[in-house]
Order: C-alpha cells, then sequence, then structure tokens
C-alpha cells in the first residue's frame, strides 16, 4: 500500500511515516499543501494522511482538488480541529475518516487497516489463497499454517498481490504501491525482492504460488510448475 502523509509539523509526520513504515507500508511525506497537490497529480497512492492546517494551501483545499478528479484514494483527516462542524465539513468534502489530535498511532494504524481494507472490498483480517495466508493486522504470511519470515517489503508484496488475485500485477504497479518515490522502474529492487519472496513461499508450500507472465507481471494462484 502506498500512503501519502501530509502533515506541516515535521517531527509528528516523520513519526508517523515510521510507524507505517514498520507495518511494511510504502510511505512519502510531504509538509505543504502545495506539494501535497503535485505529487497528488504526479503519483498513485491508496490513501492520504491529511493535516489540513498546512501552509501554502490548506488540506480541505488539497482535498477538494483531488476529489475533482479522484473518488477512489482514501482521504483520512488529521486536525486539532475538534468542533462538529468541521468535521462535517471534512467528511462533506470528501473525506473517508477524521481523527483529532493528539492521537494513538496505533489508532491511527488500525483506521489505516480499515480503509484500506474497504478500499479492496476486503472484509477479512486474512488473505488466503490456497495453502497461503497472509494476516493483514499481524502481518505475517503462512504456508501450510506455519509462518515465514519475510522482510517489510516482502510482505507488501504479498499482500498486494493477495488483495489482487487472479490478474497480473505489472513492476510498475507495484513500484506505485510497494514503494516510495525513491525507486524507479529501472531498478533491480523489485526484482531482488520477488527473487527471495518465491522462494521462501516455495520452501514452504512446496510450489511457487506466484507465476511471472512475461510481459504482463507477477500474478498470485498458480503453481509454476502448471
Amino acid at each position: 500500500m502506498h500512503i501519502l502523509v501530509v502533515e506541516d509539523e515535521r517531527i509528528l509526520c516523520e513519526t508517523i511515516a515510521r510507524s507505517l513504515k514498520r507495518l511494511a507500508y510504502s510511505v512519502d511525506c510531504c509538509y505543504d499543501g502545495i506539494t501535497a497537490m503535485q505529487m497528488l497529480a504526479d503519483d498513485n497512492f491508496d490513501l492520504v494522511v491529511l493535516d489540513l492546517n498546512l501552509p501554502d494551501a490548506d488540506g480541505m483545499t488539497v482535498l477538494r482538488t483531488l476529489r475533482k478528479t479522484d473518488r477512489d484514494t482514501k482521504v483520512l483527516i488529521l486536525s486539532a480541529r475538534s468542533e462538529v462542524s468541521d468535521k462535517v465539513d471534512g467528511l462533506d468534502a470528501g473525506a473517508n475518516d477524521y481523527m483529532e489530535k493528539p492521537f494513538h498511532l496505533q489508532e491511527l494504524e488500525a483506521r489505516i487497516r480499515s480503509l484500506t481494507r474497504r478500499k479492496f472490498i476486503q472484509k477479512n483480517i486474512c488473505l488466503e489463497c490456497g495453502k497461503l495466508r497472509f494476516d493483514t493486522r499481524e502481518r505475517v504470511a503462512y504456508a501450510d499454517d506455519n509462518p515465514v519470515a519475510l522482510t517489510r517489503k516482502e510482505n507488501g508484496i504479498l499482500e498486494y498481490l493477495l488483495l489482487n488475485q487472479g490478474r497480473p500485477v505489472s513492476q510498475e504497479e507495484l513500484i506505485e504501491h510497494v514503494w516510495d518515490s525513491s525507486v524507479d522502474s529501472f531498478s533491480g529492487s523489485i526484482r531482488v525482492h520477488m527473487s527471495s519472496l518465491r522462494k521462501k513461499l516455495k520452501a514452504g508450500l512446496g510450489y511457487d504460488p506466484i507465476v511471472n507472465k512475461i510481459g504482463e507481471g507477477y500474478k498470485i494462484g498458480g503453481n509454476s510448475k502448471a
């Protein structure tokens, strides 16, 4: 999942980013409204954590600009404004959730999990494909009920493939949703992580559940021996 955190308090922004990266999310940060609108125009994000009190352009301007062209990206507002009218304005403008400051990181993480599950119409905490299972809350993969030790990036790749079972996912799409903006499509990083993930899953399952469809991308649910 690719998340943009827009918060002018840099320490808070970086604290949120570190917390989400520990959960294998891909996270980019920015600290003002103009930069946020540019990043949202240039890149694809699954979710935006958006402060309202931003320099250059406030959070409501960012939100309304986004919603002119994008109704799908989830938006979670963070704000010190606690009046009911502020919450109503934010939700009416297209936000999906609203949290008051100060807040607990664990609650923020839980709300993000809820929003991303809703985005992909995923009601279960666990994503499954045959004997392969991924617990989205605990961030743990299981092969034939045995835990598989994966890195954060490997967890992110597996989760995204399981959320998109039945169709090939291109390298470019993985970059958009699992990596942050520091990685480009010519990087060998994806191939290295994908190779490691496939070896680990094959060791646990006895077969490789990820198929590389040449010219299309990676698809989960197939036996590489087939």
